[in-house]
């Protein structure tokens, strides 16, 4: 039953390039950023920054982002060199990956900070037959391999569903260099729901390292009419052994509110006669 928190919260959805330092701070690396448009590009030397506007196009290695407008504020660098520090795309945009594809209205990338933020109306992150969505915004903290997903945020795999007020994925790279997901928390009214069962918490996290997912507070899994209740679920997918966990509750003066036991209701199946 809680092996859709797995499926669910690998959602790999880096959709900004990593930052190096060279001669300055560069977004992506020493790879070119063409940017193309149908209407205008501007360059204004003296305020340091270009503009591009209609159907814009900026391509920097295998990151692509499409926008109405796009604005690209930069530092002279070293040799002629041009160090892009901040990026602002407006209107319909789209950031493609090889890993994932990001929707919003809005996205700004401060480069320096190595910060990214997404917002708009319908925000949206796609990755392997996986689709994330968010009320307020998409935020990506480059260099600590952060990534949020805050406001009625919702996780969806096929029939698997993962809603909570916010979603946090912690990526790290692998001896190959690979982005990997660490961890996985979900905070504030959480509901999972599968095809069998409906889960709900107050909070969920999944560890790689261990392979083990937890919902917490409150827990109650419904499957039909049957239910199940008590302070933690905890599953451990490496020996799909899940079991609910009790806890007694304390009172303001330190005392034990209940007894924390754990609960279970069932009901039998209907067993028809044979006629």
């Amino acid at each position: 039953m809680f092996r859709c928190l797995l499926v669910v919260f690998c959602v790999c959805v880096i959709f900004i390039p990593k930052v190096q330092a060279q001669s300055g701070v560069e977004l992506g690396g020493s790879e070119p950023l063409e940017i193309t448009a149908d209407e205008t590009l501007e360059w204004h030397r003296n305020e340091l920054y270009f503009k591009a506007v209609k159907n814009v196009r900026a391509v920097q290695g295998g990151t692509t982002l499409v926008a109405a407008e796009l604005t690209a504020k930069y530092r002279d660098g070293a040799e002629g060199g041009i160090d892009i520090y901040e990026m602002l795309a407006e209107g319909n945009v789209s950031i493609t990956s090889a890993e994932s594809k990001a929707y919003g209205d809005k996205a700004v990338y401060d480069v320096a900070k190595g910060y990214a933020v997404m917002t708009g109306k319908r925000l949206r992150l796609v990755s392997d037959g996986q689709t994330v969505r968010a009320r307020d915004k998409f935020q990506y903290w480059v260099n600590d391999g952060r990534l949020e997903a805050l406001g009625n945020a919702e996780a969806v795999r096929g029939d698997d569903k993962l809603k909570a007020d916010k979603i946090t994925a912690i990526f790290t790279e692998d001896k190959s260099g690979k982005r990997v997901l660490e961890s996985m928390e979900a905070i504030g009214n959480v509901v999972i729901t599968t095809p069998d069962e409906v889960l709900t918490g107050g909070r969920a996290i999944y560890k790689a390292a261990s392979n083990v997912a937890e919902l917490h507070d409150n827990v109650k899994i419904k499957r039909g009419n049957n239910v199940l209740e008590g302070k933690v679920a905890q599953v451990n997918l490496n020996t799909n052994v899940s079991k609910i966990i009790g806890g007694a509750s304390v009172s303001t003066n330190g005392s034990s509110k209940d007894s924390g036991r754990v609960r279970g209701v069932f009901y039998p199946s209907e067993v028809k006669s044979d006629e």
